[in-house]
């Protein structure tokens, strides 16, 4: 099983990568490989890139810091470009928002990033908190203990779900039915 965690930062190691680095360990102790991708830079190759990588990931993680109490700009473009891109590769597989912020606005950013994943029917995997982090640099982020701690759980949840739905293919569990999408116009 794999994970694919979408740091949407510009800063390559910066708070947000701390963060997804500690949910990233987390899956490592449960046998789970994990991949960080710098998702900051909405180039289309570099959507492309993340696109091939998630064709092959059972699970997907998005990070994004709190600029103005919105994920970043980057992220967003990223995101909009990839769902398109991605498409069927998303459906079902369990995802996760991480918000990195100094103080607020971490709701706000992980509802937007959140409806990616709604679209696709990805089940959504939580902590015992918001997934969020909170310092103005990686050293003060990873001084945030409850923070930390939510992504070790994050981390736990996610490799407990993937573990479920791995032993329930196994036992004849099948995905849902699909239906054709209906798409309703409301001006006539």
């Amino acid at each position: 099983m794999k994970v694919l965690l979408l740091n949407g930062s510009p800063r390559k190691e910066g708070c947000t990568f701390t963060a997804l680095g500690e949910v990233a360990r987390t899956l490592n102790e449960a046998g789970i490989e994990t991949e960080i991708f710098q998702a900051g830079n909405p180039d289309k190759e570099n959507v492309k890139a993340a696109v091939q990588k998630m064709k092959v990931a059972d699970a997907l993680v998005v990070g994004s810091p709190v600029y103005w109490a919105s994920p970043s700009g980057q992220i967003i473009e990223f995101m909009d470009q990839f769902v398109s891109m991605a498409g069927n590769d998303l459906l079902y597989k369990p995802a996760a928002a991480v918000a990195s912020a100094r103080r607020a606005g971490t709701t706000a950013t992980l509802e937007v990033l959140t409806k990616y994943f709604s679209f696709y029917q990805m089940p959504i995997v939580s902590s015992n908190y918001w997934n969020m982090v909170h310092g103005n640099t990686p050293d003060e982020v990873q001084q945030d203990e409850e923070g930390m701690q939510i992504m070790r759980i994050l981390g736990r949840n996610m490799a407990w779900l993937l573990k479920c739905i791995e032993a329930g293919r196994k036992n004849g569990v099948d995905m849902p039915e699909t239906e054709e999408k209906i798409k309703t116009n409301f001006i006539r």
